[in-house]
């Protein structure tokens, strides 16, 4: 059974730094396009960094210059790497994949099970 392991998270002064990282565990073919997502308490869910299957990037404008998402398409994982973390980055974050499963069958959607991310002083 596939699944989107994720890591990394914890707390951290502000200006510090984490790297985030999503893990698919069972059989898969390729990850394809991955996005890690945000949520804070009492906010909707938001939508931080996108990485396409061919490694374009997009990043909300609240984290662009500050964070980084990349993929290790051997290692079936995607990373974000956090820097000058704020206080209003504080939120649980959640990794989101489209998922080939083998070279010729269909493609899903998996979620993580989220990791908090604290940055306070």
């Amino acid at each position: 059974q596939v699944q989107l392991v994720e890591s990394g998270g914890g707390s951290v002064q502000p200006g510090g730094s984490l790297r985030l990282s999503c893990a698919a565990s069972g059989s898969i073919f390729r990850i394809n396009d991955a996005t890690w997502y945000r949520q804070a308490p009492g906010n909707e869910r938001e939508l931080v960094a996108t990485i396409t299957s061919g490694g374009t990037t997009n990043y909300v404008d609240s984290v662009k210059g500050r964070f980084t998402i990349s993929r290790d398409n051997a290692k079936n994982t995607v990373y974000l790497q956090m820097n000058s973390l704020k206080p209003e980055d504080t939120a649980v974050y959640y990794c989101y994949a489209n998922i080939r499963l083998t070279g010729s069958g269909p493609s899903r959607n998996y979620w993580g099970q989220g990791t908090q991310v604290t940055v306070s002083s």
